[in-house]
Order: C-alpha cells, then sequence, then structure tokens
C-alpha cells in the first residue's frame, strides 16, 4: 500500500539524536525523502544515520550539517532540499538543547548567558527555520511545519526553568506562525511531548524521577521515542490539512488539555 508520505520531502532537524534518528527512519520507511540536518560534532552519526534509513528504503534521507541558529546554514540546507528534491513539504522542528542543560536547578541559580543560550536555540532557532523553508513551501504549492514544545510547558516542571520558558515561546510562535501562513496553504502544528525515557532524559532525571513520571500516567508505563511517530508523521502529511496552531500532547494522558 502507497504511504501518504510517498515521495514527499521532508527536512528534520536535530535529526542525528535519539528521537530525531526515529524520525527520519519512520519518513524513509513510509517513503519520505528526508533532509536530515544536525550540528557538525555530530555529522558522523547523522550520515550513518541517513545511510542506514536510504539503505533500508522504501525512500532516501541525505545528511546536512547545520546550526539552526545560522542563517547561512538555512539557506545552505534548503539549497540541498531544493538541489536534491526540488521542494520541501514539511518541516520538522526538533532540534533544541535539552540534554546539554546540564541538569537541574533552582532559577534563581542560572546565569544569564545559560539563559540566553537556552532560548536562542529553542526558540529563535526554530523561528529561523520557519523562516528559512517558507520561500520554498510557497513556490511547491504549501506545507506542514511541525514544532516539537514539551509537556514542560504545562507543567511548569522545576528546575529547567529557561527550558519550560523555551517551550511555552515554541507554542506561543506555533499559533503566530499559523495565523500567518495560513494564506500561504502552510499548516503549523507543535507537538509536546511528555518525559520520553532516552539517554537525555536519563543524562537529566534519576530513573525514580522516570518511574514517577510513567505511573502518573493514564497509561502507565514509559514513553519511548516511537511513541511520538504517529502525532509528528500525521502533522507532516496531507491528512492533517485542515488542522493548523494546535499543539497535540502526547505522553501517555499525563497531561489532559
Amino acid at each position: 500500500m502507497t504511504s501518504e508520505h510517498s515521495g514527499r520531502v521532508v527536512v528534520v532537524t536535530g535529526a542525528a539524536g535519539g528521537i530525531g534518528g526515529r524520525y527520519v527512519a519512520s519518513l524513509t520507511a513510509a517513503g519520505a525523502l528526508v533532509v536530515a540536518a544536525d550540528v557538525a560534532p555530530l555529522a558522523e552519526r547523522g550520515t550513518e544515520l541517513a545511510e542506514k534509513a536510504t539503505a533500508a528504503g522504501p525512500g532516501r534521507a541525505v545528511f546536512v550539517t547545520a546550526d539552526i541558529t545560522s542563517d547561512d546554514d538555512w539557506a545552505a540546507t534548503v539549497d540541498t532540499a531544493r538541489r536534491e528534491f526540488g521542494r520541501i513539504d514539511a518541516l520538522v522542528n526538533n532540534a533544541a538543547i535539552y540534554q546539554g542543560l546540564g541538569g537541574k536547578r533552582h532559577l534563581t541559580a542560572l546565569a544569564n548567558d545559560e539563559w540566553d543560550r537556552v532560548l536562542t536555540v529553542n526558540v529563535r532557532g526554530t523561528w529561523q527555520a520557519i523562516k528559512a523553508v517558507t520561500p520554498l513551501m510557497r513556490e511547491s504549492g504549501g506545507g506542514r511545519i511541525v514544532n516539537i514544545s514539551s509537556t514542560v510547558a504545562r507543567m511548569g516542571a522545576p528546575g529547567f526553568a529557561h527550558y519550560v520558558a523555551s517551550k511555552a515561546a515554541v507554542d506561543g510562535l506555533t499559533r503566530a506562525a499559523a495565523r500567518e501562513l495560513g494564506p500561504d496553504a502552510i499548516t503549523v502544528n507543535a507537538v509536546a511531548p511528555g518525559l520520553v525515557s532516552d539517554e537525555a532524559s536519563r543524562t537529566l532525571n534519576t530513573d525514580d524521577y522516570i518511574a514517577m513520571a510513567a505511573r502518573g500516567r493514564a497509561l502507565g508505563r514509559e514513553m519511548a521515542p516511537d511513541d511520538l511517530v504517529g502525532a509528528v508523521l500525521w502533522l507532516a502529511g496531507p491528512s492533517s490539512g485542515f488542522v493548523t496552531g494546535q499543539t497535540v500532547v502526547v505522553d501517555g494522558g499525563g497531561v489532559f488539555t
């Protein structure tokens, strides 16, 4: 059976991480053509991931080195999409500082430069990504933008004030962009994951904390990266065409909206 993603061109940022890697693999498995972007230190890992996803098929992935806060890098990424595939149909705005937060600290212990770094990457970088892909999406007749938020924006999780603030800003940016890009047939939505039991979360949280989060969910289990794939692929695909400005919470029923 032909997937609705077959032949669609999707840019995925933060593609070399565990969750980003699952998006790339799932999209190529659905037949998509993926531009997988991540920072230079992860280039080897990202290239291997793209090659593996391409070998598995039926879609294809190419890796590009890109810092989402660099307009030059974004221009190169969009040029790669145009050169390799001719257009951009969707953007999965996954890149963010999370594992690199360095542990939980009270908001009064955060330094100004730490705050600025997280907001620059997580919010400004998300906006720069939207800004960069919009012209080629317009040329293609529209598109889908999927930002990655977090349930912490609703819960106010302690110890990560800068991260919480950045994800709340992503929700607001999602709604503003949806209003402005609607006339271009571009939808903009967000997915808000709960605490995912991956390497990044285990770096920042104890096993007891992760287990407590699992017990607090209606579905009562830990969350895996694959739990996010369905919502992200739906919002990045044609069948979500009349959904925009929404944040879809995917956390097993820990937070109800």
